[in-house]
């Protein structure tokens, strides 16, 4: 009987280790790392996806648009998530890469709520990005040093903001946070801090500023009448397959599309009213 014990337990053994190789070669789990700035979406829809397919397992990281875009070009991951055109950043050759447009992120100056400041011009955030004004009492608002807070070299959002509002140039020394969440946490807790993130992380405890009078909405993103604003795209290594695809299918699905990209704070690509090339340039 201990015999016939021991073979059966053996056999089942054999058949489930054969299974499971057989889930490990189709594919069941892939791994997409990058932009902080997209990763809610990407983590929220993973999430939905394996509630509809048991089994099937989607690795969701951050990082930083540079380490999904050299990650993905060097095929240690699947998918990387990119805050930029991978033309945009140096080292990446964009040929090898395929890339698929999954929403739109406004990103938008966020400051601590004791500063008394609600609407700059965009000269002047220049200025303070550049370290040309340093306390908040030469704006109208009080009498506060200004801290600034960056975002890490690698990062999209950063590239974005520099872009848009910097003509290109690189922001003074400050400190840096690889993470748009703990970015939102420490301005929400420094008096007189100033930074920037995606819409989908600003919450209460911030408050944003307008630029020349243009508040930083979904809407004004659409017409391009808000400027700082970025495709959020989730590049592959050549034509994507098997689980990967499916996933990609699903972010552009109706569902992730319609319902949960704008619960998040994110856009609709389809939404847009302008595109834009690589170079910043409107096309549409």
């Amino acid at each position: 009987m201990k015999k016939k014990m021991l073979l059966f337990i053996s056999l089942v053994s054999v058949v489930l280790f054969s299974g499971c190789a057989k889930w490990i070669d189709r594919g069941e789990s892939i791994t997409a790392v990058g932009s902080s700035a997209l990763q809610p979406l990407v983590e929220t829809a993973s999430e939905e996806f394996q509630s509809q397919n048991p089994g099937r397992f989607i690795n969701v990281q951050g990082g930083g648009s540079g380490t999904g875009l050299s990650q993905v070009q060097s095929g240690a991951v699947d998918i990387g998530n990119s805050d930029l055109f991978a033309e945009e950043k140096s080292g990446i050759d964009a040929s090898k890469l395929v890339d698929h447009r999954v929403a739109v992120v406004g990103i938008t100056p966020i400051v601590n709520k004791g500063i008394g400041v609600s609407d700059i011009s965009m000269e002047n955030l220049r200025k303070i990005f550049l370290g040309e004004i340093t306390n908040w009492k030469e704006l109208g608002g009080n009498d506060l040093k200004i801290i600034l807070l960056n975002r890490a070299a690698g990062s999209g959002t950063r590239a974005t903001f520099e872009k848009w509002v910097l003509d290109g140039k690189t922001a003074i020394q400050a400190q840096e946070q690889d993470s748009s969440g703990m970015v939102r946490s420490i301005v929400a807790d420094t008096p007189g801090a100033i930074s920037y993130t995606a819409f989908s992380y600003v919450t209460k405890d911030i408050n944003t500023l307008s630029i020349d009078g243009v508040q930083p909405t979904d809407k004004n993103v659409t017409t391009n009448k808000w400027i700082i604003w970025s495709y959020e795209h989730m590049y592959t290594l050549g034509e994507p397959k098997d689980l990967t695809r499916e996933f990609l299918e699903f972010m552009l699905s109706d569902e992730v599309q319609n319902n949960i990209i704008g619960q998040l704070g994110y856009i609709p690509v389809s939404k847009m009213q302008v595109e834009r090339d690589w170079q910043g340039n409107l096309i549409k």
